[in-house]
């Protein structure tokens, strides 16, 4: 079958990807396996780090006692992958790299391995850019940090890194910082089917979507399978583009978030027009303020993975302040969502049900959210399996 989308160069934007036929709302339009991906630090323990399945009572490495596996089928598989990675966990314990510096010494050993990856058949890791000249001081100093605990991590294995000549690695990824810099600025947040983040990875070819606040494209994960879906029927020779952030959002947030992440302003129709801002930012400001005010709060519980503190907070303001809100106001959307989110951690299916059924009509009627939309709606599948299989108990055959 012909490829469904190219490379080309945007106007504006430098390279991107454009479809060569006509898609249509739904299909898939390309998929791709990670060049190098991680499972989150925090998840380390509940998610397989082969498949990325959750599950209770996984297999734990006898070398590292980090990695873990759904059985010894999941282990082995992996083992071509983790057999480098252990030795560097082994020699920092108990110390623990991060994510962003865990998923750079992966990437180290791919690029390394002698066999070619099919997620850079459109674009490779050397094409990337670190964009470090466009950082602030505070930015690149934590990037440096980052760089020298990478050096330290895979010195073992890769004592020449930092050495220019005497490494394997392609050039322009010899260097600790900008390629902590080329991972921090590229990598994905892999989600699971409740749209719960559990890791981090690289997928080059996908790197060349550009960002558009209103897309015609959705990111979708089977596993670490990336799968790209349209939103909406889209013409031939039409750009591709996604979201790189969440779109529910004002302009000014979504602008700010972009410059200080990815370092460009947003030009795209949706925010030059700024005409979703007002059915976003609905009613008196006096009445969603407490709304707005209180997000940072429950989103640092949620980072904390503190999901008791977090459905309480988020119910109690929902149930007082949120009542005299309108549904399509930002700031309730986003707190609904985070008690959903909670729900799903606490194992409560069925208010999470009812939570996600509150925001589903909000994502569908608003075309800008017509991705996020479609993403909600397969967690709302998920979340509505787990309810089936707690009410209806199993008598044995599959499902």
């Amino acid at each position: 079958m012909p490829p469904k989308l190219k490379r080309f160069v945007s106007p504006g934007k430098g390279n991107g990807l454009r479809a060569t036929v006509r898609i249509r709302r739904g299909e898939l339009v390309y998929s791709a396996e990670p060049l190098a991906c991680c499972v989150s630090n925090k998840l380390a323990r509940d998610v397989c780090h082969h498949c990325f399945s959750r599950r209770e009572n996984l297999l734990r490495c006898s070398q590292c006692k980090m990695a873990r596996y759904c059985n010894t089928t999941c282990q082995k598989q992996a083992w071509c992958g983790h057999k480098t990675e252990c030795k560097c966990l082994k020699s920092l314990r108990p110390r623990v790299p991060t994510d962003s510096v865990r998923l750079a010494a992966r990437l180290i050993f791919a690029l390394l391995s002698p066999s070619k990856s099919s997620s850079e058949e459109l674009y490779t890791l050397e094409e990337h850019e670190s964009h470090l000249s466009s950082m602030s001081e505070n930015k690149k100093q934590g990037l440096s940090q980052l760089a020298s605990m990478l050096e330290l991590y895979v010195q073992q294995e890769v004592p020449d890194l930092a050495q220019e000549g005497a490494s394997a690695l392609p050039p322009s990824c010899r260097d600790p910082l900008s390629l902590i810099a080329k991972v921090t600025c590229n990598c994905f947040t892999i989600s699971d089917g409740e749209l719960q983040e559990i890791g981090v990875g690289l997928y080059p070819s996908l790197s060349l979507l550009n960002h558009d606040c209103w897309p015609n494209c959705v990111m979708v994960f089977v596993g670490t399978k990336l799968q790209l879906r349209a939103v909406r029927d889209i013409n031939p020779e039409e750009e591709l583009t996604i979201s790189y952030i969440e779109t529910l959002s004002s302009t000014e947030e979504r602008r700010r978030q972009l410059e200080d992440q990815y370092h460009f302003t947003c030009r795209c129709q949706h925010c030059d027009s700024q005409d979703k801002d007002g059915l976003m930012l609905s009613g008196h400001k006096s009445t969603w303020d407490p709304l707005k005010e209180a997000l940072p709060r429950l989103e640092g519980l949620k980072a904390e993975s503190d999901w008791q503190a977090l459905l309480e907070g988020c119910s109690h303001l929902l149930s007082t302040v949120g009542c005299d809100v309108s549904d399509e106001n930002v700031y309730k959307l986003r707190m609904t969502d985070m008690a959903a989110d909670a729900c799903i951690h606490l194992g409560h299916w069925e208010e999470a049900v009812g939570y996600g059924e509150k925001t589903l009509p909000v994502y569908r009627d608003i075309k800008a959210l017509r991705g996020e939309y479609i993403r909600k709606q397969r967690r709302s599948y998920k979340i509505r399996a787990n309810t089936t299989r707690i009410l209806i108990p199993s008598t044995g055959s599959s499902w």
